[in-house]
């Protein structure tokens, strides 16, 4: 999640801020051999990082508040057994369109839930990979930035945690990010936050059972909650149960789903959802039949993880508006070329489920045509690219 900030700008202000007194340097590299991680591997070969105990890791659109090192540092520096202090991550552009409020939701149930749980139980949880400080000692001790997945980030809180190194997440630090507003970068994104863990899970799974330095239980959280449920389970089963399966009950009326598993509990799960953003709660209709369209590319993604194939080892760097183009955000609409826009599996999908809709009305006994006809309709939206905001091209 990098924004396309022009070298020279950054050089500029670094030698500014210099000229002040200040201990900075600008650094670059001239290829993206690893991506992320090794651009994060390369920056640790300086010879000035020697001289230092820990690394602040921030992407290029993360606004850290000045006394960020100042609640964070400290735990590093009493809790010797302390790798990472993570903060939470906050979203300036969360009102520019209702796909940045629907990821809102998730992300913090995401940091309010899933991270603090994780954090306070375990002492460990999934570096977002950024608005965090590690320890350089166990950085090195874990083995360094990884490029064996394209999440890196999760990858060496995973090998910090199996030397016996402990992470903590403070959930009232908030640093401001954006958002994605623009759903192809959106797709990008969910395709590596999903293909990552899951070829992660494939590599690590082995490791993580054969270690003797955390407990049973740890490695139980770890294999079967973190991994195999959230990372791999939730997925599939969004997509098979509510886009496939229990759509196909109409066509055969002999197969019953109970009520409490086809809607009680999942309305139980997205209320529990809705408590990390309850001034987006009017929205969770729109968060449901949304959620349940991206889980087709979270599947693919999954399936590409686990087998290790396709496009497993793709990094494509998500596209950021940034403030100053606030002002030239249009909806994603003609402007974009068709072929770009157009995702041809969630129009089949739609098809499937508007037949199937259709379908329950003439012949059906039930009312499960209202949301199958609504669920197509959120199919249909996706896979025309109507959604989210089109940034357009930088002139540079």
């Amino acid at each position: 999640m990098i924004l396309q900030i022009q070298p020279e700008l950054v050089k500029k202000e670094c030698e500014r801020w210099s000229k002040e007194g200040v201990n900075i340097t600008f650094e670059i590299r001239d290829n993206r051999n690893g991506y992320k991680a090794g651009a994060l591997r390369e920056g640790m070969k300086h010879s000035y990082v020697k001289q230092c105990d820990y690394v602040a890791i921030f992407d290029a659109d993360f606004q850290p508040d000045p006394d960020f090192l100042l609640r964070t540092v400290p735990f590093l520096i009493h809790n010797p057994k302390l790798a990472l202090v993570q903060g939470r991550w906050e979203f300036v552009n969360a009102d520019q369109c209702m796909m940045t409020r629907l990821q809102e939701m998730s992300l913090s149930y995401h940091f309010t839930v899933e991270q603090q749980v994780g954090s306070s139980t375990f002492a460990f949880f999934g570096f977002n990979g950024t608005a965090g400080v590690w320890r350089i000692s166990a950085l090195i001790e874990s083995g360094g930035w990884n490029d064996q997945t394209t999440v890196e980030d999760m990858d060496l809180a995973v090998r910090a945690t199996l030397r016996g190194w402990k992470l903590l997440y403070i959930d009232d630090l908030k640093v401001k990010s954006e958002l994605p507003c623009s759903f192809n970068a959106l797709r990008s994104q969910q395709h590596r936050w999903t293909c990552g863990p899951a070829n992660l899970f494939r590599k690590m799974a082995g490791q993580i059972l054969r270690n003797e330095n955390v407990s049973v239980w740890k490695k139980l959280y770890m294999l079967y909650s973190f991994f195999f449920i959230r990372k791999i389970v939730a997925h599939v089963l969004t997509f098979c149960f509510y886009c496939v399966i229990l759509p196909a009950t109409v066509l055969f009326p002999e197969v019953t789903v109970p009520k409490w598993a086809a809607f009680y509990l999942p309305s139980l799960i997205t209320l529990f959802i809705a408590i990390g953003r309850l001034r987006s709660i009017h929205l969770l209709a729109f968060w449901v039949l949304f959620e349940n369209s991206m889980s087709l590319v979270r599947t693919k993604a999954l399936v590409m993880g686990l087998l290790e194939t396709g496009r497993v080892q793709e990094w494509v760097v998500t596209e950021k508006s940034g403030d100053a183009l606030k002002t030239k955000l249009i909806p994603q609409v003609p402007n974009v070329r068709f072929r770009e826009r157009v995702h041809l599996l969630e129009l089949l999908v739609g098809a499937y489920l508007l037949s199937c809709g259709i379908y329950d009305i003439i012949y059906g006994k039930n009312t499960l045509y209202v949301y199958l006809l609504f669920q197509s309709l959120a199919f249909f939206v996706v896979g025309f690219g109507y959604v989210g905001k089109y940034v357009p091209a930088s002139s540079s």
